[in-house]
């Protein structure tokens, strides 16, 4: 009898401490064996007590009290934890530019032969500001790190709020976003080059021809949420060697309801390689 597929789930909650209950109720009903979130806004010692332990996950977080943040929690192991991306400074970073490189936006562990990370990319602010070039900068330290890391043994799994669309099937309206980050040609390039290291994108490859992948984020302005003007910018990508994507979903239900993160939990299951 084959052994059941991994579900490895990603979610930025915008805040662990104020989404606890939330969490709660999402691992219990949807029991994720990784868990990747990201905006944790919170030190590792800030973690609500036993939200995971209790649950029969090992964790391993980074933050940097109330901004940024990114976790693991694994119940298939968890060792050889990389907590940085900022020794992969790229060629030309002008060292002008806002420091994103050291800032906890990466986290990553073997768990279960697979070296998954929680990525939270920059949002960039505005397009041609000091921080979208550090965005953009951010960017090919990722790619350099991932390249690094798909030459070792274990097979990667790359998941977390990237901050771009891919392509324009990625947002409610292209034209109202015409001059914004996260839709940009550079921000595309940069996603386009980290794709290209030999990267799948679960939620596109399991989507039907002529279908739209799920939106992942939506606005907690203007209710958006209820009028559909959403965006995927929450990705899971998947080396190959992993294994093969079975499914993909996007946990719509939990952007409901009172006080949701702006973030819909994405989740994979994957049949791992034999």
């Amino acid at each position: 009898m084959n052994a059941s597929p991994l579900r490895i789930a990603t979610w930025n909650v915008n805040g662990l401490r104020a989404r606890a209950e939330r969490v709660a109720a999402w691992l219990d009903a949807n029991a994720p064996d990784i868990v990747l979130l990201q905006e944790t806004k919170c030190d590792p010692a800030q973690i609500p007590e036993g939200l995971f332990s209790s649950r029969s996950y090992e964790v391993a977080a980074i933050g940097a009290g109330g901004r940024n943040g990114v976790l693991i929690a694994s119940r298939l192991g968890l060792r050889d934890v990389h907590e940085s991306i900022a020794d992969y400074t790229p060629k030309g970073h002008d060292p002008e530019l806002p420091d994103l490189l050291s800032e906890p936006r990466l986290i990553s562990a073997n768990c279960g032969g697979i070296r998954v990370a929680s990525v939270y990319a920059p949002n960039g602010r505005e397009v041609d500001a000091p921080h979208f070039h550090a965005k953009l900068h951010w960017y090919d330290a990722l790619r350099a790190w991932s390249a690094a890391r798909i030459s070792e043994s274990a097979p990667l799994i790359l998941g977390g709020d990237f901050n771009v669309a891919p392509t324009d099937a990625d947002v409610w309206d292209p034209a109202a976003l015409v001059g914004a980050t996260h839709v940009t040609p550079r921000e595309r390039e940069a996603w386009s080059a980290l794709i290209g290291l030999g990267l799948t994108d679960a939620a596109l490859a399991v989507t039907p021809v002529g279908e739209r992948a799920p939106f992942t984020w939506w606005d907690y302005r203007g209710g958006a949420f209820h009028r559909g003007w959403g965006m995927r910018i929450d990705h899971l990508l998947v080396e190959p060697r992993a294994g093969a994507i079975l499914s993909s979903s996007v946990d719509r239900e939990g952007r409901k309801g009172a006080s949701p993160s702006d973030h819909a939990a994405l989740m994979i299951e994957l049949e791992p390689a034999a």
